[in-house]
């Protein structure tokens, strides 16, 4: 067979695009569940690290430093296989969506804290003169502005989330790598792996170039 025939044959890869399609949808949906989980409770861990009594910001550097160190492999292991020896039996779609989030959380944490520092401290004494709560003073004046400078790197992390998502075929979940490769096993071919890779590209090729746009952007800003 010749290498057209072999991975890019028309005909495999019009046949399984349902299944790849099927499997892009449950993609979709476990990215956009687990970076909408993680990025709150990451934005929450980070506060805690900066302005928590100091046993709780421990607490808040080892969850962010274990869970950026471990493999989202071995989380998503832990969660599906180890868990039911400890009498805790989740579901393929809950394991997956937990170990995502707990990944995403942490390193979102380290993230919004890089951000948050980066705002002079000038800010929250100009806002203790004006008599704003420190809460407020957060939520206000500090927020905002450290939002605007982590969107580049928490687009990057969501582009990585989105690809690590194929780990969750690991605990039989059908997403789309899933999909593709019993596509592959259907029909001795593996053209629907190279169609997979086609629909992670033209999903996640502009969100790559987003974050370049982006750094540009807020680059030319701090250098007016």
């Amino acid at each position: 067979m010749s290498l057209l025939d072999t991975f890019f044959n028309a005909d495999v890869m019009m046949s399984s695009l349902p299944a790849l399609l099927r499997g892009f949808l449950n993609t979709l949906l476990l990215g956009i569940l687990s970076i909408g989980i993680g990025i709150p409770i990451g934005l929450a861990i980070s506060l805690v690290r900066l302005y928590a009594p100091k046993p709780l910001r421990l607490l808040a550097v080892g969850y962010i430093d274990i869970f950026r160190a471990m493999p989202v492999l071995v989380v998503l292991i832990l969660i599906y296989y180890a868990l039911p020896f400890l009498g805790i039996r989740l579901s393929s779609w809950t394991s997956a969506v937990t170990a995502f989030a707990i990944i995403m959380a942490a390193y979102s944490a380290e993230v919004f804290r890089s951000g948050i520092e980066s705002i002079p401290s000038g800010q929250f004494e100009a806002a203790q003169a004006l008599g704003l709560p420190f809460l407020l003073t957060l939520r206000k004046v500090v927020l905002p502005q450290a939002i605007r400078v982590v969107i580049p790197p928490m687009t990057s992390n969501c582009v990585s989330m989105f690809k690590d998502t194929s780990l969750a075929s690991t605990v039989a979940l059908p997403e789309l790598l899933k999909e593709a490769t019993n596509a592959q096993s259907l029909y001795a071919n593996p053209s629907p792996l190279i169609g997979a890779a086609l629909v992670y590209l033209i999903f996640l090729w502009p969100m790559v170039r987003l974050v370049s746009l982006l750094e540009r952007r807020f680059k030319t800003e701090k250098t007016r």
